[in-house]
């Protein structure tokens, strides 16, 4: 698979998600150079796991870490950083909540080693092996065992109480960028990344969105992609 495009930029963004959305059927979402979105569903019911997602943030210390690219797993570390400074200072466990939103270039650290190699995420996604400093070839962040700050990987951070979320918007645009290059189903492969998102990280409607969501639910912001 070739390398990604850059999507960093604003209307190259828009463009592929436009593409994207096409792809994949979704007639409904309208993206122009002003960048207004509508959906063809309007009235359609929220999704009740996103809002008990957001209702398990909880304490009087909230933070949310909006990682737009995976930064050498930054978002993750400085999760760890807070619990553990938050502890030294006298704070309970159940006084305090870090959330993690994964969107954009931040997706894969939420996908499985089966999908980081059929799609090879090192490549495409440009988050090479500290080690052999060649693509990274599954998700070394699930465990991050051999990371000098213990317990930063994934799951131990969840089962410290961190919330992880990762972007569907961003899932709908890059699933499709790889199915285009692999010449497969987009929707087919859309299904398959979902599919593919590590146990225990929520799916929600949009990175910023969630992001927006954990500052109306008390969480301060905190910045976690590169510069």
């Amino acid at each position: 698979m070739n390398d990604r495009p850059d999507l960093t930029g604003r209307r190259s963004f828009l463009g592929t998600l436009a593409a994207g959305a096409t792809a994949l059927g979704l007639s409904g979402l309208a993206l122009g150079n002003e960048t207004h979105a509508t959906t063809s569903t309007p009235n359609a019911p929220p999704d009740a796991s996103f809002d008990a997602w957001l209702k398990k943030i909880k304490g009087k210390h909230r933070q949310v870490y909006d990682a737009p690219e995976v930064h050498e797993g930054m978002a993750l570390v400085w999760s760890r950083v807070f619990l553990m400074t938050n502890k030294q200072v006298g704070v309970a466990d159940n006084d305090m909540t870090a959330v993690i939103v994964l969107r954009h270039g931040g997706i894969p650290i939420a996908m499985n080693d089966g999908l980081w190699e059929k799609y090879n995420f090192g490549k495409m996604f440009k988050v090479n092996d500290d080690k052999t400093k060649a693509p990274m070839a599954k998700n070394n962040f699930r465990l991050w065992e051999d990371f000098m700050l213990p317990e930063c990987g994934v799951e131990s951070l969840q089962k410290s109480g961190v919330l992880l979320g990762v972007c569907d918007m961003a899932l709908t645009v890059y699933s499709s960028f790889a199915a285009k290059e692999m010449n497969i189903d987009p929707a087919e492969c859309k299904k398959e990344w979902v599919a593919g998102v590590l146990p225990g990280i929520q799916v929600v409607p949009s990175g910023v969105l969630a992001v927006n969501r954990a500052q109306e639910h008390g969480c301060t912001y905190c910045f976690a992609g590169g510069e």
